[in-house]
């Protein structure tokens, strides 16, 4: 079989799709990037940054979400673990015990009384039932 003379057929597509070299690819590449489409907000999905990759956003959760498990684990280990074990692996400096009770309770307080604080303020702003505004609101 042999072949005739080497004739290579030329692509029917346009001119700047036709790459010769990695230099040409990548100015392409930075040309595409670079124009400006009414078609990019709509072909881009939500959830998707303008490079590639996670939003910061992304990065601050997970990072937050971490950090907060092993803090949880951490605080756990301490509040459980007795005296002698601790002193034994080594660790001799840390809270009292009394903390370990202190602090959720404080916590927890802290939050009820902002749910009391937030209801009280609700009912000081609204209306009395015998009051028009409840029906008609004011003008």
């Amino acid at each position: 079989m042999e072949r005739g003379p080497a004739t290579e057929e030329v692509p029917s597509s346009p001119s700047w799709l036709v790459v010769s070299s990695p230099r040409r690819t990548l100015s392409l590449l930075r040309e595409r990037r670079a124009a400006v489409s009414i078609f990019d907000s709509i072909e881009k999905g939500p959830g998707f940054a303008e490079e590639h990759g996670p939003k910061p956003s992304e990065v601050y959760g997970f990072v937050g979400s971490i950090t907060t498990v092993i803090a949880t684990v951490i605080f756990l280990v301490w509040a459980y673990t007795p005296e002698p074990w601790l002193h034994y692996l080594g660790i001799t400096y840390y809270p009292s015990k009394y903390w370990a009770l202190a602090v959720p309770t404080f916590c927890m307080v802290t939050v009820v009384l902002m749910m009391a604080f937030y209801l009280g303020l609700n009912f000081m702003v609204t209306p009395p039932p015998t009051s028009l505004n409840t029906m008609f609101g004011a003008k």
